[in-house]
């Protein structure tokens, strides 16, 4: 913590109101797909920091995975000088610009806030991505790569994991190669984060620090196939990161799930939202979205595949969620803005069965409405079909987005390394697999989960991973 001896008058901070938080309005950000947030300026922001009562039990700090430095950030944002607090925030994130945009802070830091007790929680991660932005804009001279360790280490999937890793492991010395099966890195922040809450050069930026640091990326290769873990370490290397994530999208597992205009989650938004050239060939052919698109899911995934469709032009956009409004797992502030570009929720519904019409594609899905019963294992009130209540809703186009989990393939060609029942690897404490020098972390271990918390897992893992070299 940075704001020890700082005099505070806490009850002066108190009465200052939340700033608003600028947005594009509903009626203009939906003929286009750039970020919705438009962000703080510098005035707005020293007020929002201002509110900040920096309590010394600091909360925030406690709940965010990453354990940032909030109070002091947020003070050197107050006192104007956020380059000074961009600086704060990169000592334990190498990501703000993508933690403060993405981050459910309303279950996080700003969900502990103190000040949230009797007014809106205090901005965090929108202070958090002013911050970044404006260090990114004010840049002095790049960052140096480090002195070689003479080390080399591979990592597997340029997502948050890998890329948290590999900065990391740089910084460290190593000599870091980065292999991804996309053509571009980013992984998920490229190609399954939509333009309209991660604008595509917050990733290139990304990228392209880490390409000042030294760090090499080799795109179109899927390891498990053409190249194995095994060849990586023939290849000379002395450590091998496992990042790959968790990006095979769950089935529903109903009749009719094949039928043309049916699509994955992934799919969906690849071929809506990458730039032209971004997405592997068999993902380029423009997807004609028609005028009535149901999606099924109620994570966060499902409101970008609601919102893509809406400025994809659908007329009518559908919600179907099997639970209640109540357990959505998603951020509120994401169904929110959907409702505001008309997007409609039907909850405590299921999809039983998708109906084809002429030539083979999708034109309804029928679905069940559910009634609520006791937890199940979630925690979360069991949804029970109930009988009778069958009914259609029309539909051109289909969205599956229940959920995501782990490719199989690497490990099963991976001697040495084990998958657990649900198929994430088996992976002990800093990340360790059953092969020494194999390591992992993130989504392919945990299931799908946070980017905040593949980032922390990542940083942990890239730490034993230097140990590990220090030692061998």
């Amino acid at each position: 913590m940075t704001t020890e001896g700082v005099a505070v008058d806490r009850k002066e901070r108190l009465k200052i109101p939340p700033q608003p938080i600028p947005k594009q309005p509903p009626a203009q950000r939906i003929h286009n797909w750039e970020e919705v947030c438009l962000g703080f300026d510098l005035a707005s922001a020293r007020l929002e920091a201002n509110r900040c009562i920096q309590c010394p039990a600091a909360p925030c700090v406690k709940a965010c995975p990453l354990h940032n430095d909030i109070p002091g950030a947020l003070l050197k944002i107050e006192q104007g000088d956020p380059l000074a607090g961009a600086d704060i925030f990169r000592l334990t994130s190498p990501m703000p610009e993508v933690c403060g945009r993405l981050c459910p802070q309303e279950r996080l830091c700003e969900g502990s806030c103190v000040v949230g007790r009797k007014s809106r929680p205090v901005a965090i991660g929108r202070l958090e991505a002013f911050a970044a932005d404006f260090a990114h804009g004010h840049e002095t001279g790049a960052r140096s790569a480090p002195a070689l360790s003479g080390r080399r280490v591979a990592v597997v999937g340029a997502g948050p994991a890998g890329l948290a890793a590999a900065e990391r492991l740089a910084v460290r010395g190593h000599a870091v190669t980065v292999l991804d099966a996309w053509p571009q890195p980013g992984g998920l922040l490229r190609y399954g984060i939509p333009g309209f809450k991660l604008a595509k050069i917050r990733v290139d930026d990304l990228v392209n620090r880490l390409v000042r640091l030294g760090v090499e990326f080799l795109p179109g290769i899927r390891v498990g196939t053409s190249v194995t873990v095994d060849s990586l370490f023939e290849q000379g290397f002395d450590a091998v990161f496992l990042g790959h994530g968790a990006q095979e999208g769950n089935r529903l597992g109903i009749l009719g799930e094949d039928l043309d205009g049916v699509y994955g989650a992934s799919e969906f938004l690849v071929r809506l939202n990458a730039s032209p050239d971004d997405p592997p060939l068999f993902l380029r052919q423009p997807l004609q979205v028609g005028e009535q698109v149901v999606v099924i899911g109620g994570g966060d995934t499902a409101m970008d595949c609601l919102r893509s469709a809406v400025r994809a032009g659908a007329k009518d956009v559908f919600c179907v969620y099997r639970r209640s409004e109540h357990e959505m797992g998603g951020r509120a502030e994401e169904r929110q803005h959907a409702r505001e570009e008309g997007v409609r929720f039907l909850f405590q519904a299921a999809p039983i069965e998708v109906l084809a019409g002429p030539g083979g594609r999708v034109r309804a899905v029928r679905i069940q409405r559910m009634e609520m019963q006791d937890a199940d294992e979630s925690g979360r009130a069991r949804p029970v079909p109930v009988p009778g209540s069958e009914t259609e809703i029309a539909a051109d186009t289909l969205v599956v987005a229940i959920g995501y989990r782990v490719d199989e393939s690497l490990v099963a060609a991976t001697p040495g390394v084990e998958a657990t029942a649900r198929g994430t690897v088996v992976a002990g404490q800093g990340g360790a697999t059953g092969r020494p020098g194999v390591f992992a972390a993130g989504d392919c271990v945990r299931g799908a989960d946070l980017v905040v918390t593949a980032i922390a897992d990542a940083l942990r893992t890239a730490d034993a991973i230097d140990r590990y070299l220090a030692n061998t």
